[in-house]
């Protein structure tokens, strides 16, 4: 095992050396080598002084640890070796050593979801561990706009996971205990978290690389299926299928205000509505996508009919509104999945649609034979993500 002189532990810690000293004093810290300290006591340190800045007071923290209230033993635990220690380089100076400019390396504990640093703010060592990627991706000239969003999109799905996984082992693993009257030790669980972390770990990790393989894929063929229309090789079909994307005005608020459970309500009933109308209507849910689903219609005017009635079931069920966005054209089909630029421009088309409304494209529109179906003209719009402009309309019953 590592140990650290106390002007190092501190360091590591981010506190002083007299502040480490005090701890020792209070009892809440002790070592096995005189004036040297382990990773575990590094842990302890910065936990303790989360205490602190949460407003329990450190002579409290160390009456309940000599009573055997509490214990801080757990943080010597592997699982724990994730509460990352400071790293020896600031900000500025990692910015300096690769080339990575200052404003975004600080984004990296923004993304986090802690206080925005200052430049000579040092790095933890979980925050060095991205840089080399950033450092990659500003070598090949990538935007720092493309980067930026990238980092607070993985910073924010990371969260949501985590902030899930907490409130998960709280309710089945620390309520039960406190509930039975069990002590500190068996309320932290070391065993079970030693055993879970690397589990979730693959888990999460196993989840990524499956989505990681789906947007790829569609990466690829979208730039296959751009080859082969230039070289007059992309079949077109006289009666095309469409895609429909239905998306839910104000979800990510709803969830946010209401929490995890309005969100697993709201998917329940929204699964039931969509899965009963779309497959009456000769069409089928591919994927769910948090706060919508994407469709396949064999025909586009059945297709139209049932985000129609879709959109009237979700007001009729007091849910939020919904918008919709249709296109007609060729798609691919692999593992379950439709990729190609027929799949895409359904998605910036819904993007585009105001809560209630049913866009369609011209191509939509002219292969609808539906009755009682009728098309107001919005003409020519420019779509986000899509070179020039695309003609729109809006569909409703006639």
């Amino acid at each position: 095992m590592t140990w650290y002189p106390g002007d190092e532990a501190a360091d590591r810690a981010g506190v002083e050396p007299a502040y480490l000293a005090r701890l020792v004093d209070l009892g809440i810290l002790g070592s096995e080598q005189p004036d040297h300290f382990s990773p575990g006591d590094v842990r302890r340190v910065a936990m303790v002084k989360s205490l602190e800045d949460a407003g329990i007071p450190l002579d409290g923290v160390a009456a309940a640890i000599a009573r055997g209230a509490i214990s801080l033993a757990f943080l010597d635990a592997a699982a724990y070796e994730r509460f990352a220690a400071l790293a020896s380089e600031t900000f500025r100076q990692v910015s300096e050593r690769t080339g990575i400019p200052l404003d975004l390396l600080m984004a990296v504990r923004e993304a986090i979801g802690m206080a925005q640093p200052s430049p000579d703010d040092r790095l933890r060592e979980d925050e060095m561990e991205i840089v080399p990627h950033l450092e990659l991706q500003v070598s090949l000239g990538f935007r720092q706009v493309a980067i930026e969003r990238l980092l607070r999109v993985q910073g924010e799905s990371t969260r949501r996971i985590t902030e899930q996984e907490g409130a998960w082992w709280y309710s089945e693993v620390i309520a039960p205990a406190m509930a039975a009257g069990r002590g500190a030790e068996e309320i932290a669980s070391t065993d079970l978290a030693n055993r879970n972390a690397p589990l979730a770990e693959r888990a999460v990790l196993a989840m990524y690389h499956a989505q990681q393989a789906r947007a790829w894929t569609a990466n690829l063929i979208d730039g296959f299926e751009v080859l082969l229309a230039e070289a007059g090789l992309h079949s077109r079909l006289d009666r095309p299928p469409a895609i429909c994307f239905l998306d839910i005005t104000g979800y990510t608020r709803l969830t946010q205000e209401r929490g995890d459970d309005a969100a697993a309500d709201l998917a329940a009933t929204l699964a039931r509505l969509v899965e009963r109308t779309s497959v009456r209507r000769g069409g089928k849910p591919i994927k769910w996508l948090g706060d919508g689903v994407m469709f396949y219609f064999h025909d586009p005017g059945p297709g139209v009919r049932a985000a129609l009635e879709m959109v009237d079931g979700l007001a009729a069920a007091g849910l939020p509104p919904a918008h919709v966005g249709l296109h007609a054209g060729p798609v691919l089909f692999q593992a379950g999945d439709y990729f190609g630029q027929t799949v895409n421009l359904s998605a910036r088309i819904a993007d585009y649609a105001r809560p209630g409304e049913v866009l369609v494209s011209q191509a939509v529109a002219d292969a609808s034979r539906e009755t009682g179906i009728a098309f107001a003209d919005i003409g020519a719009v420019e779509l986000k993500g899509v070179s020039g402009t695309t003609h729109l309309l809006r569909a409703h019953l006639a």
